[in-house]
């Protein structure tokens, strides 16, 4: 007679009701946000409830599917087969998210560097604006002030999370809660200080000038850009946020914590992402 137990390396996951949750609340969300943007269903514009629910559910499905991928990586389920699926996976999100931006960066090179080829009206009105860079009637940000320091914040905290890494690699779970919590608290800075910068452009109305078509690209490019990737610093600082919750509570061992290294990851991918565009919006560009 056979003996029970499961004689392979991979891990069938118990029925869930995740993906259905979560795609019903991703629906929502969508819908949500187009009413309030815009109406729609009779609904007029600045509905919120839907556009919350949906939020809502979004949330509720990650804490839900999180939680329990981690109980399963506690209860031994994540073989080194299932491991090496989950890096996979993570490698192409993150391919993913490099090329969301790069939709970003095209249009602002596409205006920067091709208007002269742009002939066809309102084209032809930025390709005007953008004979000079930044166009016409648009102070660019000094890159040498805040965004030097938020790059350096950036540049500190991938290395507090890369010695936070090496520590836990070789057990000594003190200086990586320390580093991580250095890193956390170097992702809320650089939060801060660009939620002061973007207080700074709007106060004084550095973009958008009604009178400057380049001008108004130009703005739309800037908070695209930016603030896109200030929306992945906060996804990536409650990510090591996690972490360092499941570092204080025990988990992670010096074999086992691919949690945390996707975390690091992702943080490494959102620096790099800063470097570029703090090279070409606000230095290359920017003078």
């Amino acid at each position: 007679m056979a003996s029970e137990g499961v004689h392979h390396d991979y891990h069938l996951v118990k029925p869930s009701p995740w993906p259905l949750v979560g795609s019903v609340s991703a629906v929502v969300l969508a819908f949500g946000a187009v009413i309030f943007m815009k109406g729609l269903f009779g609904l007029p514009r600045h509905t919120w409830w839907l556009l919350a629910a949906g939020f809502a559910g979004v949330i509720y499905t990650m804490i839900g599917w999180w939680t329990d991928v981690t109980k399963e990586a506690n209860a031994g389920d994540h073989t080194p087969v299932v491991s090496i699926g989950l890096r996979y996976g993570m490698i192409m999100f993150i391919a993913s998210e490099v090329m969301f931006f790069v939709a970003w960066f095209w249009i602002f090179f596409e205006m920067a560097l091709f208007h002269h080829v742009r002939t066809l009206s309102p084209v032809d009105q930025v390709a005007a604006a953008w004979q000079t860079f930044p166009p016409k009637g648009v102070e660019a940000v000094d890159a040498w002030r805040l965004p030097l320091v938020n790059t350096l914040t950036l540049l500190l905290s991938g290395c507090t999370v890369t010695w936070a890494h090496h520590a836990l690699q070789h057990g000594d779970r003190k200086s990586a809660k320390l580093g991580l919590l250095l890193t956390v608290v170097l992702g809320v800075l650089f939060t801060s200080i660009q939620a002061y910068e973007y207080h700074h452009i709007l106060s004084e109305h550095l973009f958008f000038s009604p009178q400057s078509v380049g001008g108004q690209l130009y703005g739309s490019s800037f908070f695209m850009a930016t603030g896109f990737h200030g929306f992945h610093v906060i996804i990536g600082t409650i990510f090591l946020l996690i972490c360092l919750l499941r570092l204080m509570g025990g988990g992670f061992t010096p074999q086992r914590h691919f949690g945390f290294e996707a975390a690091a990851w992702y943080w490494h991918f959102v620096d790099v992402v800063w470097l570029f565009l703090f090279s070409f919006i606000y230095v290359i560009f920017g003078r």
